[in-house]
């Protein structure tokens, strides 16, 4: 899953970037309001983390742009104005959850997670495909009755993968969800991390639950 954060108080987006990512999110930031309309309009993000108060662009403006072109994305508001007004007019304007600053992580990240049910293909806490069984909860994989350790990256990209089973995806897809815009798209990262993934949840069998589509991607479905 991929969030994206608009906040100018680097000591609010360093520390929303480094636990949402703690929590197997791929995160980009941006500091101010016309470099996060842009980001938030033309990648495609999962959920966005948005100040009300920025440089440039308000947070009010950015949600509205930002929902004229992504209708499906969610957005949690943060401001340090807790006045029903406010609140009416960021959620009447596109926002779909408000938080009152100062906030606890552990809030936001139960709102972050309850708004990234909604859409979800499926909204259990558990994946299962074929005899694979995924604990999106506990970051737990079990195929069969082996239980499967696997890298942060390899547990998002198998979840990402999972989540779309039966949907041929392609690298921008997965890289856009997976990995921040970082990421250098022309890079055997993604060939890598599913080559790792496939010999630690696959266990010598035959023929690989992840497959590739030519051309196109990946795809997940059960042998």
């Amino acid at each position: 899953m991929r969030i994206l954060v608009i906040d100018d108080d680097p000591k609010i987006s360093d520390f929303l970037k480094n636990n949402l990512e703690t929590e197997l999110f791929a995160v980009d930031v941006a500091t101010d309001g016309e470099k996060g309309a842009y980001l938030g309009r033309c990648n495609d993000y999962d959920l966005i983390v948005l100040d009300n108060v920025l440089p440039k662009k308000n947070g009010l403006e950015v949600c509205k742009e930002i929902r004229e072109k992504k209708k499906g994305v969610k957005i949690i508001m943060l401001s340090a104005l807790s006045d029903v007004t406010t609140k009416v007019d960021l959620l009447d304007n596109g926002a779909d959850d408000y938080l009152t600053k100062p906030f606890s992580f552990r809030e936001l990240l139960s709102r972050v997670k309850a708004l990234l049910r909604r859409p979800q293909v499926s909204t259990n806490e558990v994946i299962k495909i074929g005899d694979l069984v995924i604990n999106v909860n506990n970051h737990e994989v079990t195929r069969g009755k082996k239980n499967i350790s696997l890298t942060r990256k390899e547990f998002m990209l198998l979840e990402y993968l999972a989540k779309n089973a039966g949907r041929t995806l392609t690298q921008i897809d997965i890289m856009e969800h997976v990995w921040d815009m970082e990421l250098d798209s022309f890079s055997h990262t993604l060939k890598s991390h599913v080559r790792n993934l496939r010999a630690k949840i696959d266990g010598g069998r035959k023929t690989s639950i992840i497959q590739t589509v030519n051309g196109r991607g990946y795809k997940m479905e059960p042998e």
